[in-house]
């Protein structure tokens, strides 16, 4: 499994499917298109123009902190983005693996509330869903809370019942702000446009600075096209916000690690004419 040291922290990421899919999934990424962006080959797209996705948790290990960013789908749940079929992967034991356990994790954050960004909030034992964390505190942004709460799509509804309220009633869910401090090294910052309440997570340790994305972009080809969407429930601030941050993150040599990104997953965004690119 990938891992990085930004200063004192580690991050380590634990993949729970990769997720290969049609360039189509963006309107305007055509093969022509894609193949001005050199770099894209072959980390993030194959050959026949298929893109290349990740789903995967990210363990960031601090001093006195250990924290889940993002939680993926998640066992013993149909979801869209599985073809309606639960998954049945071996996520808690590579999460062994990685030197990691279940009551050891302290804090979990979610970026934002989509299916792919919480299922291990809890798991199915004995027919009831539970925390996967049980001594965690999971910190969910208050807008983003708020905005879910209301929506009335039915699996955003299966999504909260399960994977959310568990967790509520559990009273293990603290509502945070959007740039909410959770250690003297790591922060929240506000990426919104792909939902109302979305959030980065900032790392900066001994002089060096990290940031996991979240849903503000999901592959690499959004550095040479911000204005590409997927997904975004606001797509002119996500837009915005993407080419704001990947501007931001450029200038100051931030190491970027993408939470949808393939593998390398991680890299520097460097200016490229009047967009950027991902260096790895």
């Amino acid at each position: 499994m990938l891992s990085w040291l930004v200063g004192r922290v580690k991050v380590t990421r634990i993949v729970e499917m990769d997720l290969p899919v049609p360039a189509t999934v963006f309107a305007r990424a055509t093969p022509e298109e894609l193949r001005k962006s050199a770099w894209l080959y072959p980390h993030f797209v194959d050959q026949d123009n298929t893109l290349k996705l990740s789903v995967h948790a990210l363990l960031v290990e601090a001093p006195g902190l250990k924290l889940v960013v993002d939680t993926c789908i998640g066992n013993d749940r149909p979801r869209e983005i599985t073809g309606g079929e639960p998954l049945a992967t071996p996520f808690l034991q590579h999460l062994s693996q990685a030197g990691w356990s279940r009551d050891g994790v302290d804090t979990v954050v979610c970026t934002h509330l989509h299916v792919d960004h919480v299922g291990w909030n809890t798991m199915l034992e004995d027919g009831k869903w539970v925390p996967t964390f049980p001594k965690a505190r999971y910190l969910i942004g208050r807008l983003e809370y708020d905005f879910r709460s209301t929506h009335d799509n039915e699996e955003q509804q299966a999504m909260l019942g399960d994977s959310i309220q568990p967790i509520v009633d559990a009273g293990l869910v603290e509502l945070v702000e959007m740039d909410h401090v959770i250690s003297p090294e790591i922060r929240l910052t506000p990426s919104t446009g792909h939902t109302p309440g979305h959030v980065s997570v900032l790392i900066e340790s001994k002089g060096e600075r990290a940031v996991v994305t979240g849903d503000m972009t999901h592959h690499p080809c959004q550095l040479a096209h911000p204005d590409w969407v997927l997904g975004d429930h606001d797509t002119e601030t996500a837009a915005l916000t993407r080419a704001r941050l990947f501007a931001e993150w450029a200038d100051q040599k931030v190491f970027v690690i993408g939470t949808h990104f393939a593998a390398p997953t991680a890299g520097h965004i460097v200016r490229d004419g009047a967009a950027f690119r991902f260096a790895v």
